[in-house]
């Protein structure tokens, strides 16, 4: 069995016909691999949760789709908006209602800078 086809999607909260579908896209499209869609959205999710989320490796990566930072959050966000598109409407709102509830978590306003570390 090649790397190709071991990995599988498995995302918490989705039903079974939205993972099937994204199965499907991963399997056809030339450019996903089967898991790329998990592994995206684990990587958004990991990176939304961060702190302070790395904000001089966002200034350094500059544009969201390119792919010079080793698993850029960024270009992960991006695959997923790729995924969403090509996934039928009722399918899509699925996989948005997760990615939207990290992206909730990125829109947070930071707290207040205190200064001198108080």
């Amino acid at each position: 069995m090649s790397a190709r086809t071991r990995r599988t999607t498995h995302i918490d909260g989705l039903p079974s016909r939205v993972l099937s579908e994204i199965a499907r896209l991963e399997r056809s499209r030339n450019y996903l691999c089967p898991g790329d869609v998990s592994a995206a959205l684990r990587h958004w999710r990991e990176y939304v949760h961060l702190p302070q989320r790395r904000l001089w490796q966002d200034y350094e990566c500059g544009s969201p789709y390119s792919y010079c930072c080793e698993e850029d959050p960024f270009a992960a966000r991006a695959l997923l908006d790729t995924v969403m598109r090509a996934l039928s409407a009722r399918n899509s709102r699925e996989l948005r209602r997760i990615v939207g509830r990290f992206d909730a978590v990125r829109d947070r306003p930071s707290p207040p800078y205190a200064p001198g570390g108080g």
